[in-house]
């Protein structure tokens, strides 16, 4: 069997560490690995009848190749953000110039699937979040077997408990706002700790409660911009140290208010989001005789290695997707469900974000974490 592997979307910790577990669970099979550059661009560009383009879209994996990549974090066959079924003709490759003669947008799905033929791939297996997940199994329903993993930190991917590189987010904004916890005391003042979020607050949440924030906004609870500002600023006078800690999530908004976005729409029309967290310390300097300290934490949330649990979890991931293959051509998409790890149907993504039980963990008058009861609460709690 020659199976090709791709990453998609924004990267993660623990995807190379997935790569290397596919690949070596296919050769122990005999199988052979190909690996797609640049997610789905690289199949939509390459021309497999070219040695030179096959050169550059695309990468032979044997184990002697990935053979430390799990040391590092991201993914050695990079990553895009693009989506084949709306596919701008600013974002195709020039190898595509002539499909777009009747229209600026195309669905390039009959395309993706004659660069699979041309390659001789027999299936499949994409690594992403939403929109990599989502193609995958408009790919699956035309035909071609496919097997999908999950990886975002926002870990909002309906159908898994866990996504790849969830809990290496938690881990670095934990260790961030820990450390960023000198300056705000030695100049006493509020400190506003934004991170990723879109549509989903548990990046927040639970980086809120595992470093005793005093207070936490998630994306799926508006919020009284005044009344969050008076309760931080008397969160910091009653601290013997002077200063109070904020964590937001980027897609978190203000009651009649919308989610901050900043810089014109890509292609897609989607805008880039950031900026709440600002708009949070301009409320909290009216508020406070001292000043405001605002950090984003962006991109550091996903920098480095993985830790523990993103090793252990992507390492199952690669070694499942190769076993789901090996048991037939279901299309599946590998999943971690009530601490099993198994295949479950590659249309869950579908469904749209997977957001936070607001009722059951989180306090909309408090702006905290609220876990009442823990007896038979997953590791994750949602």
């Amino acid at each position: 069997m020659r199976i090709g592997i791709l990453t998609g979307g924004g990267d993660v910790p623990g995807l190379n560490v997935a790569i290397k577990a596919i690949v070596h669970a296919a050769a122990e099979r005999g199988w052979e690995v190909l690996g797609l550059r640049r997610g789905w661009l690289g199949l939509l560009a390459v021309d497999p009848a070219s040695e030179a383009s096959r050169a550059e879209w695309t990468m032979p994996l044997m184990t002697a190749r990935v053979r430390t990549i799990d040391r590092d974090g991201g993914t050695i066959l990079h990553t895009s953000r693009l989506d084949p079924t709306t596919l701008h003709k600013s974002q195709a490759p020039k190898s595509m110039a002539s499909e777009f003669a009747a229209a600026d947008t195309i669905d390039a799905t009959p395309h993706a699937k004659r660069a699979i033929a041309g390659l001789k791939l027999d299936a499949i297996i994409a690594l992403g979040g939403d929109g990599t997940l989502r193609f995958a199994a408009r790919l699956a329903a035309n035909g071609v077997p496919v097997i999908s993993i999950p990886k975002t930190m926002d870990n909002d991917v309906h159908g898994t408990d866990y996504a790849i590189g969830f809990s290496t987010a938690i881990t670095r904004s934990v260790d961030a706002v820990t450390a960023l916890r000198t300056t705000a005391g030695s100049h006493e003042r509020v400190m506003i700790v934004e991170l990723f979020g879109r549509h989903s607050g548990q990046t927040a949440l639970y980086t809120g409660l595992l470093a005793a924030a005093d207070r936490t906004f998630i994306a799926e609870a508006p919020f009284d911009l005044a009344r969050a500002a008076e309760l931080l600023e008397k969160d910091r006078l009653g601290n013997p140290a002077r200063y109070s800690v904020a964590v937001i999530s980027e897609g978190a908004r203000p009651i009649g208010g919308s989610v901050s976005e900043k810089g014109p729409a890509d292609p897609s029309g989607r805008k880039h989001l950031g900026g709440i967290g600002e708009l949070l310390g301009e409320a909290c300097r009216t508020k406070s005789a001292e000043g405001v300290i605002v950090q984003n934490l962006a991109y550091l949330m996903r920098s480095g290695p993985p830790d523990a649990t993103d090793r252990m979890i992507a390492l199952s991931f690669g070694i499942l997707a190769v076993e789901l293959l090996a048991g037939g051509f279901a299309p599946r998409m590998c999943a971690l469900k009530d601490g099993n790890f198994r295949g479950v149907p590659i249309e869950s993504p579908l469904e749209g974000p997977r957001r936070l039980d607001v009722a059951a963990c989180y306090d909309t008058e408090q702006y905290r974490a609220r876990f009442q009861e823990i007896e038979g609460l997953g590791l994750w709690g949602v």
